[in-house]
């Protein structure tokens, strides 16, 4: 009992990963454009991380709203309800702003998550508040 034990001990939560090991050759058949990004070593550092949308908002740089064009999420982020946003999508997709596709997809989203699931609900005055 005590081997059992200590083999829990040892164990890491990555341990419990579906690891899936390949040879090389295969997985560049299998992979190309993956392989040959890893092959090459190039990569994009990856300094910091949010662990929720609220928190990076806040950590955020100031940026430069000056001609900014709002995205179908900008405008999503500002409804209260799942009602209003979408009628918001269903605006956006009549005016041709959205595509079906891109309008099917965020009801899809609407309807499984609700509106949060776009982030958090951006109040009046946020550009100001965020930015420069």
């Amino acid at each position: 009992m005590l081997d059992m034990d200590e083999d829990r001990e040892k164990r890491k939560p990555v341990d419990d990963f579906a690891w899936q090991e390949y040879d090389r050759d295969e997985f560049r058949k299998m992979f190309p454009a993956l392989a040959k990004e890893l092959e090459e070593g190039k990569g994009i550092g990856i300094d910091a991380y949010r662990s929720s949308v609220e928190e990076g908002e806040e950590l955020a740089e100031p940026r430069n709203f000056a001609g900014y064009n709002p995205t179908v999420i900008d405008f999503l982020r500002r409804c209260e309800t799942d009602d209003e946003a979408l009628e918001i999508i269903n605006w956006m997709e009549s005016r041709g702003e959205i595509t079906p596709e891109i309008a099917k997809e965020l009801r899809i989203t609407l309807a499984k998550k609700g509106v949060r699931a776009f982030g958090p609900k951006k109040e009046w005055g946020w550009y100001e508040r965020h930015g420069r």
